[in-house]
């Protein structure tokens, strides 16, 4: 069986073969990160049974030797253009959820492979959800190298990019070899950076990362940051828009990735800031963003209407210092001042 086309008929625009363990200086470097706190507040990353794992796969999957990685397009295409009041939303979100629709092609990939090895191999097939280094995985099996902007980076795809991997027990040939990275003098990404996240090539400071901070963040925004959040109210593409690999970007094949519906990559705020939790479920059902949940976007909400300097804001921000959570209801507060400033 050729794994390769056999993931591209699933789907995948990237396959490739690799050992499962990654390289020594990847881990060196993940343990460096985590010893300067520039995870932030993702203390699972930190914990020593997942920094233990992602050391030695076989503490996942006993025995495991290869792993198949594979990357999915998902690049819907240019944003729209700018417009009072709208937000921006991170490409990847526009369209469906990509976790279920990575996850039932891997599975069906790793059951072609347990047909082909024959036996009862074993695997174990991961979205964003295991404890691995998958980028460092992803570029020991040939699918790029890693920019400075930390992304996967593709020469003839870009960055734009949905990553998943299958572990398991028997020992296929790889594919690599591995990419050197290829960014050569540029830091277009490290100078288009909104908060200085990227405090040097291939460092990612999570705790400044836009992405982090309306995304993974839990409670409330660091004041100091909210200005540089724009309009931005779920994730930051700059660093990988700046990206001069992206000139080869196509847009994806997927119709499940693109725009499925237009509001989605740049919602009306005010219309946003008077959802209840129903009409929040209703909104982004089958979405990325119904996995933030509707507190940390509402939040995200008010600091762009705080930053957008438009008077129109006013009544939406003043009638949320009465929402039920205390998150939303702090940063409408900080908005309102902002815009009587």
């Amino acid at each position: 069986m050729d794994i390769v086309q056999e993931g591209q008929r699933l789907g995948f625009d990237l396959i490739g073969v690799g050992p499962a363990r990654p390289p020594e200086t990847d881990l060196d470097a993940y343990r460096a990160w985590l010893d300067r706190g520039e995870h932030g507040e993702m203390a699972y990353m930190a914990r020593p049974d997942r920094v233990a794992r992602r050391a030695d796969p076989t503490l996942i999957l006993p025995g495991a030797r290869s792993v198949v990685c594979v990357a999915v397009n998902y690049n819907p295409g240019p944003p729209p253009p700018a417009r009072p009041l709208h937000g921006r939303v991170s490409r990847y979100a526009w369209g469906q959820d990509y976790h279920g629709w990575m996850a039932e092609r891997l599975e069906a990939l790793a059951a072609l492979i347990r047909a082909e090895v024959g036996g009862d191999v074993r695997t174990r097939a991961y979205v964003d959800s295991g404890p691995l280094l998958e980028r460092a995985l992803a570029v020991q099996a040939g699918l790029g190298f890693i920019g400075k902007n930390t992304c996967l980076v593709h020469p003839r795809l870009g960055s734009w990019l949905f990553l998943g991997e299958i572990l398991l027990e028997a020992e296929l040939p790889p594919t690599g070899p591995a990419m050197p990275p290829r960014c050569g003098t540029c830091t277009r990404c490290l100078d288009a950076c909104p908060t200085g996240a990227l405090v040097a090539p291939y460092r990612l400071d999570a705790r400044r990362c836009l992405s982090y901070l309306t995304i993974e963040l839990k409670g409330s925004i660091p004041p100091s940051l909210r200005p540089l959040l724009g309009d931005r109210i779920f994730g930051c593409d700059t660093c990988q828009e700046v990206c001069p690999w992206q000139r080869f970007a196509r847009p994806t094949g997927v119709a499940a990735f693109g725009v499925s519906v237009p509001e989605r990559a740049a919602p009306l705020l005010t219309e946003l800031l008077s959802l209840d939790e129903a009409g929040f479920r209703e909104r982004f059902v089958g979405t990325a963003i119904l996995r933030l949940g509707r507190g940390r976007l509402l939040r995200n909400v008010a600091v762009a209407l705080g930053n957008a300097g438009d008077p129109g804001a006013v009544p939406a921000l003043r009638a949320a210092l009465s929402d039920p959570d205390p998150l939303v209801r702090e940063h409408a507060a900080w908005a309102l001042r902002r815009l009587s400033e």
